[in-house]
């Protein structure tokens, strides 16, 4: 099976709130809907009603586990710290930071005597990444690549001396669940293309404050990413 999980502004497709159905793994419930033969899974739960440091990461993963999923696109709204994807452009992530804190990250949690320490050289599938700036691009978008997100824990949004250090350290997009969500798909085996797309410049890089892209915008890029990723899933 193939999948795709959205978060804020994507979540509000018709996909990820039709036929919305409830599954209950061994570390709580999720919800997902099935479009075409593509499960589809709001990140925050049906009406985005968790924030991102509440979110149970274990469950949504299991959850695709559960369902026979084995590659995803993971899709993520993000603020911008450089150029490199810039407000109102998408690309793919090509590695992250992780300062998420409290969370439960990772499925070895003491229960089980076996573990591993899961690889993460490439966090993320090169083919399936490959695949969808192919499709992009024959579609007419200039696609940014090889972005750095930097997870924070949330719900608060960063101050500016905290994105000049971010900066400092590498990344280019800020967001607060890529981080967590990532090291429990790569440990569940789950090819994962993540693609992010910007609504806003960070904290301190934008003279009017934080200013987000109007519900119109959001609404283009998120129908464009969508039927990227469905044109992608079905090819693999």
């Amino acid at each position: 099976m193939k999948a795709i999980i959205g978060g804020t502004g994507i979540d509000k497709d018709k996909r990820f709130l039709e036929g919305m159905e409830r599954i209950v793994t061994k570390y709580g419930e999720t919800y997902y809907s099935v479009f075409d033969g593509i499960i589809y899974l709001p990140r925050h739960r049906p009406g985005h009603s968790l924030p991102p440091h509440m979110i149970n990461y274990k469950a949504n993963v299991q959850g695709l586990i559960d369902l026979g999923v084995d590659e995803l696109i993971s899709i993520y709204a993000v603020g911008s710290i450089t150029r490199r994807l810039s407000p109102g452009r998408f690309g793919l992530v090509k590695d992250f930071i992780d300062l998420a804190y409290s969370r439960e990250n990772t499925f070895y949690d003491g229960s089980t005597r076996d573990f591993r320490c899961t690889p993460f050289v490439e966090p993320f599938d090169r083919k399936l990444g490959a695949l969808f700036a192919r499709n992009a691009v024959t579609a007419g978008y200039a696609i940014a690549m090889d972005s750095v997100y930097i997870t924070t824990n949330g719900p608060r949004l960063e101050t500016p001396a905290e994105i000049m250090a971010y900066r400092n350290m590498g990344a280019d997009i800020v967001g607060m669940t890529l981080g967590t969500e990532a090291a429990l798909l790569k440990e569940a085996g789950i090819r994962n293309a993540a693609v992010a797309y910007s609504i806003n410049w960070a904290a301190g890089l934008d003279a009017e404050g934080v200013s987000f892209l109007e519900d119109e915008s959001i609404e283009r890029l998120s129908d464009t990413i969508i039927s990227i990723a469905v044109k992608t899933l079905s090819q693999c």
